[in-house]
C-alpha cells in the first residue's frame, strides 16, 4: 500500500524571503526498497509542484521497490537557475545525511526537472563530496543543446490566447517554491509566446549560460534514460536528438503530437513508458 509522509529537508532566502524546502517521500509499505528516485518536477523552472507524479507511476515504481523523494525547490524570476541549483544540492546532500542507507540512488525530473536532473548531475560529478548517483531518468528534458527554441517567441504557444506582461507581474509578486498549474501555467504561456524565457531564469551572460547552465559543454559518465515523443510542441524533438548524439542514453521514443504524454494514465504509451524506465533502473 503506497505511504506518503512530508519531510522538512532546509530552507532558502529568496529576495529577503525565508521559503521552506521540503521532501514528499512515497513508498510501499509492502515491498523492500532496492533505489531512491530524487524527483524534481515540470513546470519550466516558473510553476510546478512536487507533487505532480500521477499515481500510476508512484503506484508502479514504488511496487518495483523504489523510495520516490520528490522536492521542490525555488521557482523563477525570483530566483535564478543559480539559486535552483544551489538549493537542489543543498536537498540532495541533506537527503544523503538524514537519509544515508547502502541503496543506490537515481535522479528522475520530468520536463524543466528532466533538465535540472540531468545539470545536478554533471554538477555533482564535479564534488566529490556527494555520494554519485547511479544515473539519470529525464521525461521530455532538455539541456538547451540547440539553438532558438527556448530564446524566441515559441509557435505553439503563440497559438494559445495572449498573457499580458500585466497578468504575468501579477502572478509573480511574492517568491515560492510551489505554484499550481491551474493559477500559473500563465507564466510559462508568457515566457514562450514573448521569447523571454531564458531571460526570466538567468540574467547573467550568455557565456556563463552556456558554460554554467546548459549542457553544451557538460560531462556525464553515467547511465541516463531519456524519453521524448517525436512532435514535442514545447521542446523539439531536434533538442532530444543532440542529448542522444551528446550522452547515448537508453532511448524511448513514441510518434506523437505531445510533450508530457505519459499524463495520459490510461495509454499504452504511458504504460510502456514505466515498464521500460523500471527496466533500465533495474538493469543499471
Amino acid at each position: 500500500m503506497l505511504k506518503k509522509t512530508q519531510i522538512t529537508l532546509n530552507s532558502i532566502e529568496i529576495q529577503h524571503t525565508v521559503l521552506p524546502i521540503e521532501a514528499t517521500l512515497y513508498q510501499d509499505d509492502e515491498t523492500q526498497p532496492v533505489a531512491n528516485l530524487i524527483y524534481l518536477h515540470g513546470g519550466g523552472l516558473l510553476y510546478g509542484s512536487k507533487e505532480d507524479l500521477p499515481a500510476l507511476h508512484l503506484n508502479q515504481f514504488t511496487q518495483a521497490g523504489l523510495q520516490i523523494f520528490a522536492i521542490n525547490y525555488p521557482l523563477a524570476p525570483q530566483a535564478q537557475l543559480e539559486q535552483i541549483m544551489q538549493s537542489i544540492l543543498l536537498s540532495l546532500k541533506t537527503l544523503q545525511n538524514q537519509f544515508a542507507t547502502e541503496l543506490p540512488y537515481f535522479l528522475f525530473g520530468r520536463s524543466a526537472g528532466g533538465y535540472l536532473a540531468l545539470l545536478a548531475a554533471a554538477k555533482l560529478s564535479q564534488q566529490a563530496e556527494f555520494v554519485q548517483p547511479k544515473g539519470v531518468i529525464s521525461f521530455y528534458g532538455y539541456g538547451f543543446l540547440t539553438d532558438g527554441w527556448f530564446d524566441s517567441p515559441s509557435p505553439h504557444y503563440l497559438k494559445l490566447p495572449l498573457v499580458s506582461e500585466s497578468t504575468f507581474q501579477s502572478l509573480i509578486t511574492t517568491p515560492s517554491q510551489e505554484a499550481a498549474l491551474n493559477t500559473h501555467f500563465s507564466t510559462y504561456i508568457y515566457a514562450r509566446q514573448t521569447g523571454k524565457w531564458k531571460s526570466l531564469i538567468y540574467q547573467g551572460r550568455d557565456k556563463f549560460f552556456y558554460l554554467d547552465y546548459s549542457l553544451r559543454l557538460a560531462e556525464l559518465n553515467l547511465p541516463i534514460f531519456a524519453a521524448h515523443a517525436t512532435g514535442d510542441p514545447d521542446v523539439p524533438f531536434a533538442e532530444f536528438q543532440a542529448l542522444c548524439e551528446k550522452f547515448n542514453p537508453t532511448r524511448f521514443v513514441i510518434a506523437a503530437d505531445l510533450h508530457d504524454f505519459d499524463r495520459d494514465e490510461q495509454s499504452v504509451h504511458t504504460q510502456e513508458l514505466l515498464k521500460a524506465t523500471i527496466e533500465f533502473i533495474q538493469n543499471t
